[in-house]
């Protein structure tokens, strides 16, 4: 408990708002004498129920005085009066009104205890039959249980907000799970930090033994190089890290690694005399893409015939001239059914897909178009205009309560087409990959479209880097810039990039500007400026709509999180009457430019253009916080002509946007893009990064900072060294 936190005790009166996954609660309850709102993550409390909540007061600028809560105990209704408030709440399944009226009438003080033991004695009142009767009984029992659990897991050290995580996966066998090794809340599903697993069993007084913890740590190092993008890790990279985290001599880790493997836990597997260590699920993965992919190459789908005087039709109807180089992509897609398409902006890659996509039109194949992000798919689909969707909404996905993605389509119930082409391939990790051929039918053909020099995905795997150099799959790499893009400077300069050239920083006229300046905090408060008042000035550029600051970082003065403040400063400051959110440390106000950090299936929207409605909303999508309704504390945000309604807890998803970092804006594309380039951390700055963030402008690029750090970029063509296996697996 805090040093300034109270305690305040009362009856629950009414719920007004509950968010069922997270637990977020807002009650009303008697305090005193006198009605009082409490809002925090109090799960399981229902109406009529005793609750004591330890917390703060706050004044909230529309609802006045409330308190937030940091915990909850809570106890049963004591007199009849807030029993029959209890029962007729609708907590209880099968129990309304009237019900409950009865129930407290024949039964009294009684009511709970027949509720527990004896569905008999309920069974006789009129209305309920015996089989309701035991219906009712199991859930008031259910009910009893998940408050008991999630309470017992606070009282073990867990916040509210993490008792509700681990509840959610394991339900009422957590407190079972968690006794026999409390490490589980390290897992993948929970997401408890070690440290913090750490520091809640040092408070157990059974504590559980040395190995269990060490082994949990070792998985633990694991799950967390997913993060870098390793699928899995040479063994003897795992043990100092091991000793580091843990504290414990290599001989223990060593041999609790060999538990791990023994369990099924972590597998180990030799690759050219090295051992690696695997997450079960990602060596799952990458060794199904490698069957996959072998099957393919062995057992091509029937070809394409005449496909000459098809390609001549095409070039006639579309009044173009096909180069032999994206004749023979096309011949390729056609013919032999796999295909990787990749090249650098203004090389014709679009032009060549869109010819792809016509022939397998004319020749009866039914076609996907999918790319892995929101913002990539809509961006594929306005090139091409060939509907594009999501790769998790072509497989029909669903959550499960670990919210994790479960797919519709798979191997036992695969998608109907008999092409499907992938964009922005370099963007997908191994488990999503590894998910659509799962569901793709025999003799399906896949064209695989990616910038082999654009940053690798943000998940584990390099799906594009291992396909390429296994040299079994037709590769066609579009280098030629067409004549029409030459006049652009940000083409040209971005061929330079991939080149390990300098580009031309002196231009004062066309596409690509440079602007010198070599302090951090005066190189972001020039971006802001560049945004807020002179590209407007100049270009007549929305700063909202229009233009977007890519950063190398989150963190220090030309990163995201300080970028994002000045610019919502200069842009959207508070105003009276202009509603506003505090999440995460930074403030969401109405009016401001947003995010979507995290792919969300059950967020409802309306389509202004037509009504329609629909649900989903994708990690990348960009739009704008339109309206805070504090009274049902929902959020409605403006994704296009999408109005997406969030509840407040599904807020956390959301994060300003006027900067986001180069990883989150891959597969997207900006009318301007102003990049602060001074200060770019050690480990991020290298030719990837700087052009993907290049290739991410249309009509204008402004690159903030120095010669020498640009330099520096372009110079380190070191790519992160990520561990795979899946170029050994498709060498079996």
């Amino acid at each position: 408990m805090q040093e300034d936190s109270q305690q305040i005790s009362g009856c629950v009166e009414e719920i007004t708002f509950r968010n069922s996954q997270s637990g977020f609660t807002v009650i009303k309850l008697i305090h005193l004498g006198e009605q009082i709102t409490a809002v925090g993550l109090m799960p399981a409390v229902q109406v009529g129920e005793n609750v004591r909540l330890t917390g703060e007061w706050q004044i909230h600028k529309t609802f006045g005085h409330q308190f937030r809560v940091e915990s909850c105990v809570s106890s049963m209704p004591a007199d009849l009066g807030s029993m029959f408030r209890y029962l007729a709440s609708g907590a209880i399944k099968g129990i309304g009104v009237s019900t409950a009226e009865k129930i407290v009438e024949k039964f009294g003080a009684d009511v709970f205890n027949v509720l527990e033991n004896d569905p008999e004695a309920l069974s006789q009142i009129k209305g309920i039959s015996y089989n309701s009767a035991k219906k009712i009984c199991e859930s008031f029992k259910q009910q009893q249980r998940t408050r008991e659990t999630i309470e017992e897991l606070q009282n073990m050290g867990l916040t509210p907000a993490e008792s509700m995580r681990a509840f959610n996966v394991y339900g009422n066998r957590i407190t079972e799970k968690f006794e026999e090794n409390p490490y589980i809340l390290c897992d993948e599903d929970i997401g408890i930090p070690f440290d913090r697993a750490d520091e809640i069993v040092l408070k157990l007084s059974a504590r559980p033994h040395e190995f269990v913890r060490i082994m949990a740590g070792i998985k633990y190092i694991l799950t967390h190089n997913l993060g870098n993008g390793h699928t899995c890790v040479p063994r003897e990279l795992i043990i100092k890290p091991a000793e580091n985290l843990l504290g414990c001599d290599s001989d223990s880790a060593e041999i609790a690694v060999d538990n791990l493997i023994s369990s099924g836990e972590v597998i180990e597997r030799v690759l050219d005399g090295r051992p690696f260590l695997f997450l079960p699920d990602i060596y799952e993965a990458e060794f199904e893409i490698a069957q996959f992919m072998k099957r393919q190459v062995e057992y091509p789908p029937v070809p394409v015939s005449s496909l000459e005087s098809r390609i001549e039709i095409i070039e006639a109807r579309l009044g173009i001239q096909y180069e032999q180089i994206q004749k023979k992509a096309i011949k390729i897609a056609l013919e032999k059914g796999m295909l990787i398409l990749t090249g650098g902006p203004g090389t014709g890659k679009t032009t060549t897909l869109n010819g792809i996509i016509r022939l397998l039109q004319n020749s009866g194949l039914d076609i996907a178009l999918t790319a892995p992000t929101g913002r990539a798919a809509k961006r594929i689909t306005e090139i091409t205009g060939f509907d594009a969707s999501t790769i998790h909404r072509l497989l029909e996905v669903e959550w499960d309560k670990r919210d994790n993605p479960v797919f519709t389509r798979n191997e036992r119930n695969p998608l109907d087409y008999d092409a499907v082409i992938i964009d922005e391939v370099s963007m997908v990790d191994v488990k999503l990959f590894a998910a659509l051929l799962k569901a793709l039918p025999l003799g399906c053909r896949i064209i695989m479209v990616g910038d082999f020099d654009q940053l690798p995905p943000v998940g584990a795997g390099n799906i594009l880097q291992d396909l390429i150099s296994w040299g079994k799959i037709e590769v066609v790499k579009l280098t030629e810039i067409f004549r029409q893009s030459m006049t652009s400077a940000i083409i040209k300069n971005a061929h330079s990039i991939v080149r390990g050239e300098i580009p031309d920083l002196n231009s004062t006229d066309g596409d690509f500007f440079f602007i010198n300046n070599e302090n951090t905090s005066s190189a972001a408060a020039e971006t802001a400026d560049l945004v807020c008042r002179r590209l407007k000035k100049a270009y007549n550029y929305s700063p909202v709509d229009d233009i977007q600051v890519l950063c190398a970082s989150r963190i220090g003065e030309t990163g995201t999180v300080n970028m994002n403040k000045i610019i919502q400063q200069k842009l959207n400051p508070k105003q009276k009457g202009k509603k506003e959110l505090v999440h995460n440390g930074y403030v969401l106000r109405e009016g401001d430019k947003v995010m979507q950090i995290k792919n969300n299936y059950d967020i409802f929207w309306t389509n202004l253009d037509d009504m329609s409605e629909g649900t989903g909303v994708y990690n990348g999508d960009i739009g704008k916080l339109v309206n805070i309704d504090m009274a049902n504390a929902q959020v409605q945000i403006l994704f296009d002509e999408r109005l997406a309604t969030y509840t407040f807890e599904q807020c956390a998803d959301v994060e300003l946007a006027y900067a986001v970092t180069v990883h989150k804006s891959q597969g997207s594309e900006f009318c301007a893009v102003v990049m602060p380039a001074v200060g770019v951390p050690a480990r991020l700055c290298y030719r990837n990064l700087l052009y993907t963030a290049v290739t991410r402008a249309k009509k204008l690029l402004v690159i903030v900072g120095t010669r020498s750090e640009i330099e520096r970029m372009i110079k380190n063509d070191k790519k992160a060294k990520r561990f795979s296996a899946l170029r050994y697996f498709l060498e079996l």
